[in-house]
């Protein structure tokens, strides 16, 4: 399974991996669109963190052995055992934030419009995450999870 690779030293904190996250995961998938019409709305899977001048983007790492998936007590968040794909159906999700303290990587997040929990798809519907395809300095990279150190 493919998994996003942060590569700290190479974050130069432009935030673009979180523009083009909320935008490709807003109604009209139009940067003009959605922060006029919709920024209100819009909440990104990735987050990049910030200590100092070192920055670094979070987000889902598809853990080997989601605690998330666990910890998720109305199985809104499920793990596919064959693939390690983590999963998350917001329909089912009822805002308990156990999800949030468990994750090692601090990438799960609150629904910026609702009372859901919202994490990182890969943008299944994409060719490529968007944060990865808009990284103008290559600090995020798709790899297969064998090839990514502490994955």
């Amino acid at each position: 399974m493919k998994i996003i690779q942060a590569i700290a030293q190479y974050c130069m904190n432009c935030r673009l991996c979180e523009i083009n996250c909320m935008v490709a995961h807003s109604s009209s998938r139009d940067i003009i669109t959605a922060f006029r019409a919709e920024r209100e709305r819009l909440t990104s899977r990735v987050t990049v963190e910030q200590s100092g001048p070192r920055t670094f983007p979070v987000q889902c790492r598809f853990c080997q052995d989601a605690p998330c998936a666990v910890a998720c007590m109305t199985g809104a968040i499920t793990q596919d055992p064959a693939t390690g794909w983590v999963a998350h159906d917001p329909d089912k999700c009822v805002g308990c934030w156990m999800c949030v303290m468990v994750c090692p990587n601090g990438a799960m997040a609150r629904d910026v419009g609702g009372h859901v929990t919202s994490k990182c798809d890969l943008c299944a519907a994409l060719d490529q995450p968007a944060c990865v395809a808009g990284c103008p300095n290559g600090a995020l990279v798709l790899a297969e999870r064998d090839e990514v150190e502490n994955a």
